[in-house]
């Protein structure tokens, strides 16, 4: 699960022919900008958080002019579904440009506690001569705000139990803004709030492989790309990295081993085989996911061992990916004959992806040192 080659040629893709230019910016976020540039300007620092999977595709690039002059913080959050042995390479990216830079769960308590400790000693030197401190969490949509500023609120209540019955304290009109700023206080003398923001993306994307990124991991709604755009996207990029032939000991391994190793495994895990949102999993319906997942990677895995293309060469990738999507779709137990298969197959796919099921994913590419990307 190394980074991809360069160059982004993997967006420019004939992929779904006749998909045409993807308009990634709705109409609302332009006066959410706004917003955002007048809160900037009362704000002591910036949370800026980031998707660990795409820590450079998840940035606003257009307010990084704003926040090069601001205290911040760059909070990498998805740090689970991150692979862990590329993340230390991006610690050490962020700090050669001297940003601040922290992975992070948005849903896990002590992980965010560690963020707002950090936030208290960037501000100490100003602590001391302010009465009242903002500080400001931003980023595109679908990074984990709400989760991280639900966590926050969760941790200012139990430091302020205050604040419990009403969800948001009062902080002050902006001016510029009709809408109040709102914000959890989460230290006392001087008092310290953390503010939220709306989720924003830039007005252009600047090479459509970035967008395509934004959507795979959920900042862009799949209907304005296609789920099988995303789809076929994905598959690209896995086939590119050779990650399919890492599943090789999948191949000949029989269902009852894997359900022994999932027996074997700690409740937790089992628990974390689930969707959000729905009734607690039994180690029955647990083997059935595991199952499904170890028949969608075996299926990849032979799929691609048995390729005699160029993976190189963009008629022979998509060919390859063709294939795969008739694969994924008996692995999926999609029927044969239903009319929108690659899209049930498209759907199925993205989210085994996004809850992590298929493994942990950074899908950028650490920068040369020479590179000048924010």
């Amino acid at each position: 699960m190394n980074g991809a080659k360069k160059g982004g040629w993997l967006g420019q893709m004939g992929l779904n022919k006749g998909g045409g230019n993807i308009n990634w910016y709705p109409g609302h976020m332009a006066a959410a900008t706004r917003a955002i540039r007048q809160r900037l300007k009362l704000t002591d620092l910036v949370i800026e958080v980031r998707d660990a999977r795409i820590p450079l595709s998840s940035t606003n690039e257009d307010l990084q002019p704003t926040l090069a002059g601001k205290r911040r913080v760059i909070a990498l959050n998805k740090q689970d579904l991150a692979n862990r042995n590329l993340m230390h390479k991006w610690i050490s990216y962020f700090n050669s440009r001297k940003q601040e830079c922290l992975p992070i769960n948005a849903h896990s308590r002590s992980s965010v506690h560690k963020l707002l400790d950090l936030v208290e000693f960037k501000l100490k030197e100003v602590m001391t001569r302010e009465p009242t401190l903002l500080v400001m969490v931003l980023g595109v949509p679908n990074v984990g705000k709400s989760a991280l500023i639900n966590s926050i609120h969760q941790i200012a209540v139990s430091r302020f139990p205050v604040q419990e019955k009403t969800k948001r304290a009062r902080v002050g009109p902006l001016p510029g803004v009709t809408q109040d700023i709102a914000g959890f206080k989460i230290a006392h003398r001087p008092s310290v709030y953390v503010l939220d923001s709306p989720g924003v993306l830039v007005p252009s994307i600047p090479d459509i492989e970035t967008g395509l990124k934004l959507a795979l991991a959920g900042s862009v709604k799949d209907s304005v790309v296609g789920d099988e755009r995303i789809a076929q996207y994905l598959l690209a990029v896995l086939n590119t990295r050779g990650t399919p032939l890492q599943w090789k000991h999948l191949v000949d391994r029989e269902t009852k081993d894997i359900h022994q190793e999932l027996e074997n495994k700690p409740q937790s895990v089992i628990k974390d085989l689930q969707n959000k949102g729905k009734e607690p999993m039994n180690k029955s319906n647990a083997y059935r996911v595991q199952d499904m997942v170890s028949e969608v990677q075996r299926a990849l895995c032979i799929s691609l061992s048995e390729f005699s293309g160029s993976l190189e060469d963009e008629s022979d990738l998509e060919i390859l990916i063709d294939h795969q999507f008739e694969v994924l779709q008996k692995a999926l137990k999609i029927p044969h004959r239903a009319s929108e298969a690659r899209i049930m197959v498209s759907k199925k796919f993205l989210t085994l992806f996004r809850t992590g099921k298929l493994g942990q994913f950074i899908l950028d590419d650490v920068p040369d040192a020479s590179d000048s990307v924010s």
